[in-house]
């Protein structure tokens, strides 16, 4: 029978697996002959007795392979002469094209690993849901199996995506309780707010109308961090991607605190550590802030200015290394450490409980606004006005070589999206803290942290039931970094963690945007600075690991509505190029893997609108749309005027002429349905989403008395702050046109509100590229591509370069750099 399900996987046809698979390994036999076994069995044990360890063949593992994406891998286990054993289960999301799942025996080496022999299963076989249980004929091993066949014992079950409960249903209750299983469990009773931006003028007002009537009112991020930072009684746990202590997080003069001008967070801290707060923080450790460098960093992070700010003061600072796992090679040590980062932007600290005498609670602040330069911005995203004030000592201009104050605007426009939670989940980011922290603080500062315990600090209870928000705590993140994760698989497994060569990961981010979009009725909202993914769907350079699902699974849903009959719209926001110098190798690498994802997916959404019969009746668009966002400022009187200018015939000096930058989007968002949110550090990337690379947090939340059901549509929060966004984009200021309901929008799904927004997408477009200089009445423009009424996906410039630059729209493919990098 094995040799049989392996023969007939060579030559099977290619299906879609789109579901969830359960893969059991249990045990190989006949790895190697009688003979060869019992030599290498004795020597590794004349090995051990010298306290020598060369044999390469000591210990072994399997990989899983769905078609062309790697999608699980056992723990190793001791070498076995004959019949080694791993008992290893997965619950795998899928959405792969795949011909055969193929079990791939190796051994590990110091460096790189053996092939001891492959066998496969047809897709095809798996697709049809059946329980498979078997033995594989193992073939291609690197020795060579003249006398013997090895064998390896594998149990498959494939559930498909429509027989799922969740698929296209919403968030019903009662029943639904989140993702399961995970690390950190769906909590109840929550308090949460949305914010966008770092700060919003007092001018802002979206004009949003929420259930019964009452107006959504925004609120304004780093005012309530410095109020909350000021009034903690007893912590303030800070981790980050970058904390530069010399920002000012209250900067507006129509709404400054009392005692906060000027108040830098560097001082800010200190304060509250000689008050006797507990002040501990926990800033990425860039491994390229070296003194032969300046201690600047690649990065420009400021993690060396930071240590030394607080040296010698009562606030405990420690720089944290993104370390390796113990099991990991030499150099995936290297790899790791050199290329990936500790992502998190977490505030976590202690404050009073309203009606509660003396009473404190725990509150955290999660999102993706680092607490570092080049983040203050509102609304206006404004290019060229107050850099002579509030951007005086904070401008930042990375996508153009030499920008500085002294040659002017445009300044690098920010936009991104923050949360604070209370409640159990706010416990939940106090033990992602506390696990960082006793993993990789030095010895003596691991006693640093409080005993911190539920009944010193009760959470509120005042929250009624239309307030009352469900949350839950996601992370990307391996045991490298945490402590707290089982060694053993089966216990790994069963809180929603991922074991591989014995390393142990969380990456329920990721599962919680493929149980969202697979949850979505009406439509998907998503704020990210990449969107990459699905790469075993790729026209070409499957090979490049960016495996995450969440592009494919979009447009999976998408193409599966329209197959159904029924409306969808997905809505994606990123921004007109990665950061740093557009025709950058970097840049263009990335620009080329997002073409790969976006072409990839109108090609299943037009393969959808054909097996639908609609072919020129609908388009592609009318459906799937990329958006980003751009300013452009007429000059006002008495604006600052730059002592010196850029160099003539520069991208900096074009963008100067024309008045005119992309918008930076941040942000790290998804609304489904007007009644589900995520927010957190994790980008839509392989970086964010494998859980052994960047380490990421995210909150996945919903109102449990806002949802959309028989009564009516979702009108809470989440609605509230979609339509505050769209405020902020393209409705504020009548970029939609006049003639536009702005009743409209309130069902995104509807193709008269995808037009709508496109249109008003389009008309931004013009004015930003016209030659005339004016103030643009709005932010949102198409992302630079056209889509024919075919799905082919083109440049919308007409030289196929972004405005004002000489970088391709498209993208190049690096000739330097590793793909895990820009992935």
């Amino acid at each position: 029978m094995g040799s049989q399900v392996g023969d007939a996987a060579a030559a099977a046809d290619v299906v879609y697996l789109h579901g969830v698979l359960e893969a059991t390994v249990f045990e190989a036999e006949h790895l190697h002959s009688a003979i060869y076994g019992r030599i290498m069995e004795a020597t590794e044990k004349v090995e051990e007795s010298l306290g020598v360890h060369c044999l390469q063949h000591s210990r072994l593992y399997v990989d899983v392979d769905v078609g062309a994406a790697r999608v699980a891998r056992t723990g190793e286990v001791e070498f076995h002469p004959t019949s080694p054993a791993w008992n290893q289960s997965f619950r795998l999301h899928c959405a792969y094209p795949a011909a055969a799942v193929t079990f791939t025996v190796k051994n590990q080496r110091l460096i790189g690993a053996g092939v001891l022999g492959a066998g496969s299963v047809p897709a095809a076989r798996v697709a049809t849901g059946q329980p498979l249980e078997c033995w594989l004929d193992l073939r291609g091993g690197e020795h060579g199996h003249v006398t013997h066949t090895p064998k390896l014992r594998v149990r498959l079950r494939f559930f498909g995506v429509e027989t799922d409960p969740c698929w296209d249903a919403g968030v019903r209750l009662p029943g639904f309780a989140g993702v399961r299983p995970a690390f950190f469990p769906e909590r109840t009773g929550c308090g949460v707010t949305l914010y966008q931006n770092a700060h919003l003028s007092d001018a802002f007002d979206p004009r949003v109308r929420l259930a019964g009537g009452r107006a959504y009112r925004p609120a304004r991020l780093w005012e309530d961090l410095y109020a909350a930072i000021r009034d903690a009684r007893r912590f303030v746990y800070v981790a980050g991607w970058s904390v530069n202590t010399e920002i000012t997080l209250v900067r507006d003069a129509r709404r400054m605190a009392p005692g906060a001008e000027g108040v830098t967070l560097g001082e800010l801290l200190k304060r509250k550590a000689d008050e006797g707060v507990a002040v501990l923080l926990m800033p990425w450790q860039d491994q390229t802030s070296v003194s032969f460098l300046g201690n600047v960093g690649l990065m420009k992070t400021h993690d060396e200015e930071t240590r030394r700010f607080f040296e010698g003061t009562a606030v405990r600072c420690f720089l944290c290394p993104r370390n390796a796992d113990a099991s990991l090679t030499v150099v995936q040590h290297v790899e790791v450490s050199a290329q990936f980062t500790h992502h998190q932007k977490t505030v976590t600290l202690d404050a009073a409980t309203p009606g509660a005498d003396g009473g404190r609670h725990v509150v955290s602040f999660i999102g993706g606004i680092d607490l570092c330069d080049g983040r203050y911005d509102d609304e206006n995203h404004t290019l060229f006005r107050d850099l002579d004030t509030t951007y005086l000592h904070d401008f930042m201009q990375n996508n153009f070589k030499h920008a500085c104050l002294r040659r002017g605007g445009p300044r690098e426009p920010w936009h991104d999206v923050h949360c604070r939670l209370e409640g159990p989940a706010a416990w939940d980011v106090l033990t992602n803290f506390e696990q960082r922290w006793r993993k990789q603080a030095p010895a003596h500062m691991r006693g640093c942290l409080l005993e911190l315990t539920p009944a010193a600090f009760p959470d509120p209870t005042g929250l009624g039931d239309d307030d009352s928000w469900s949350v839950q705590v996601f992370r990307s993140i391996d045991d490298a970094s945490v402590e707290g994760f089982p060694s053993d698989p089966a216990e790994a497994a069963a809180m929603g963690l991922t074991s591989g060569k014995n390393v142990t990961v969380d990456r329920s981010i990721q599962a919680g945007y493929i149980e969202a979009i697979r949850r979505a009725r009406r439509f998907v909202y998503i704020e990210n600075q990449y969107f990459l993914g699905g790469c075993a769907s790729w026209a070409e350079d499957r090979d490049a690991g960016c495996l995450n699902l969440v592009p494919v699974e979009l447009a999976l849903k998408v193409a599966a509505k329209i197959r159904r009959g029924e409306r969808f719209a997905a809505y994606v926001v990123t921004p007109m190029w990665p950061e740093g110098e557009p025709a950058g190798e970097a840049v263009q690498a990335i620009l080329r893997w997002n073409r790969l994802t976006v072409e990839m997916m109108y090609g299943i959404v037009m393969k959808a609108i054909d097996d639908a019969g609609l072919r020129g009746q609908v388009h592609p668009c009318d459906y799937l749309n990329f958006f980003c966002l751009g300013n452009r400022e007429a000059p006002r009187p008495g604006e600052y005027s730059p002592p010196e200018t850029p160099e003539k015939d520069t991208d900096y000096w074009r963008a100067q002429v024309n008045r005119r930058a992309p918008i930076y989007v941040h942000a790290k968002l998804m609304i489904v349905d007007d009644e589900y949110v995520m927010v957190g550090s994790a980008n839509l990337n392989e970086r964010s989403l494998a859980g052994n690379r960047d380490s990421e947090i995210a909150q996945g939340s919903y109102q449990p008395a806002h949802l959309n059901g028989p009564c009516g549509r979702a009108r809470g929060q989440v609605h509230g702050f979609r339509m505050s966004l769209w405020h902020e984009h393209f409705m504020g200021r009548h970029a939609a046109g006049e003639d536009v309901d702005a009743g409209v929008f309130l069902e995104p799904e509807s193709v008269d509100c995808v037009r709508a927004v496109r249109q008003a997408a389009e008309r931004l477009w013009d004015a930003y590229t016209q030659d005339r200089v004016e103030d643009l009445p709005g932010h949102l423009l198409p992302f630079p591509i056209t889509v024919s009424e075919f799905g082919e996906v083109a440049d919308l410039p007409a030289d196929g370069c972004f405005p004002d630059t000489r970088a391709p729209v498209k993208g190049w493919k690096a000739a330097k750099l590793p793909a895990i990098l820009t992935t």
